[in-house]
């Protein structure tokens, strides 16, 4: 044991001292503020430029009932559509909106000529006001107060709440759950992949450097794999760790920042999409629309720490089954041009884990949900996915028994294959010969 924990420092200490580390470390919270910083300059500043629209209206009614903003300005026209066309300036005009004679009739009707492709805020914003304009005129026409249509018009928002005899209120939100499992599994399925690689090539490295024949003097070739697969975990810990905390960190410093130095903008936003949703025209985007709902009132209805505490298990549980094999896959080969096809049959159950949980996400408790949260090579990824709708606890008892049972096989082949393939240079395995492998006695 104490061989395994020198090992183990090594392998953590070679790799965290190395400046690739340090870099990747501080760099990757700084592209996620950064992107934090783009997004929130986006959103503050996507209203400053005014598009010019030039109406021609057949109708003779819809276009004094078109609303200007501080962004989209509407300047009646009497010439024909023809010329119009003919007169257009793209310097000054974004585009001409026509609206021959039947656009009361017809919904297709309506026609917008631009230059370039046109907006998709703005396309929004004039099918809104046209929808909303030319229903209140058939609303007149046939006799009907708006008003009383308004009182009648009922937005059903559903609350998720769990059972609980307590009587402790409580929120759900199934986007947010959904959301939290997706980002779980996606997330181990992305350190498995990046730190498994690791470990494989950095046998790889040992081996054509020929260092590993000195240290197989010293040690047996099982504690040799156990301490490097062990030390890079702890390697990728390390740096989810950081990552999260710096991330955290610098994404408050940012947001705060911008957010602060643009106040004034942001509650002129906020008023103009009030006032837009006092006119009836109700434009606020989906996203903007679940900004308003209570996030801490959802997140009350998460075990934040069992779901946190899974989490560490199964990045574990997934790492140490999947690193184990990429151990054996860098033993059996001499550079990692000869490790593609080993690659695939240890990569297919890890890419198809990730496809079935994004089934898995609109039915947590179905049969297919069910198997793959507790086949060990699928589980890390799935039960992941599952974990934020609380399944029952005797499913994560036995995926966890699965994993764990699941990493002591893969471990055993990979040690047999790991301590037969380590001193062998200059021949291409096959898999009837990593078959051999397993059951050589030495």
């Amino acid at each position: 044991m104490n061989k395994i924990w020198l090992i183990i420092q090594r392998e953590y200490l070679t790799r965290v001292k190395k400046k690739s580390f340090i870099i990747m470390t501080i760099l990757g919270p700084l592209l996620m503020g950064g992107l934090v910083a783009g997004f929130v300059y986006l959103s503050l500043n996507q209203g400053d430029s005014v598009s010019e629209i030039k109406v021609v209206d057949e109708t003779g009614v819809l276009a004094s009932k078109l609303k200007s903003t501080k962004t989209i300005i509407f300047k009646n026209d009497t010439m024909s559509v023809e010329i119009a066309r003919h007169l257009f300036n793209p310097n000054t005009d974004y585009g001409i909106l026509y609206l021959p004679k039947n656009t009361l009739e017809s919904g297709k009707a309506a026609v917008l000529y631009t230059e370039k492709q046109p907006n998709l805020t703005i396309v929004s914003y004039l099918e809104t006001e046209l929808q909303k304009n030319i229903e209140n005129i058939k609303l007149t026409e046939a006799g009907i107060q708006k008003s009383t249509l308004d009182s009648i018009k009922t937005n059903i928002s559903l609350q998720q709440k769990p059972v609980d005899p307590s009587g402790k209120d409580q929120e759900f939100s199934a986007g947010l759950t959904a959301g939290i499992g997706f980002v779980s599994g996606l997330l181990i399925y992305l350190f498995i992949f990046m730190y498994g690689v690791q470990v494989m090539r950095g046998v790889i490295e040992e081996k054509t450097n020929r260092i590993v024949e000195v240290i197989i003097s010293s040690v047996k070739p099982f504690q040799l794999m156990m301490g490097k697969i062990i030390g890079i975990a702890m390697v990728g810990l390390t740096q989810f760790l950081l990552w999260i905390i710096l991330s955290i960190a610098v994404t408050s410093f940012v947001t705060t920042a911008m957010v602060g130095k643009d106040q004034k903008k942001l509650i002129e936003m906020q008023q103009q999409q009030q006032q837009q949703v006092m006119q009836g025209a109700d434009t606020q985007p989906a996203a903007l629309k679940a900004a308003d709902m209570d996030f801490a009132g959802m997140f009350e209805g998460f075990n934040i720490t069992k779901i946190l505490l899974c989490f560490v298990f199964y990045f574990l549980g997934g790492y140490l089954l999947y690193s184990a094999l990429f151990a054996a896959i860098g033993a059996a080969v001499d550079s990692e041009t000869d490790t593609q096809q080993f690659m695939l049959p240890i990569t297919i159950p890890l890419i198809f884990a990730y496809v079935v949980s994004t089934i898995v996400m609109s039915n947590p408790e179905s049969q297919l949900g069910y198997w793959f949260s507790i086949i060990p090579f699928t589980s890390p990824v799935v039960m992941m996915v599952r974990m934020p709708f609380d399944p029952p606890m005797i499913d994560i008892i036995i995926s966890m028994v699965s994993l764990i049972a699941g990493f002591l096989f893969t471990t055993w082949i990979a040690a047999r294959i790991y301590r037969t393939g380590i001193l062998m240079y200059g021949k291409k395995v096959s898999y009837k010969e990593l078959g051999k492998w397993l059951f050589h006695k030495q």
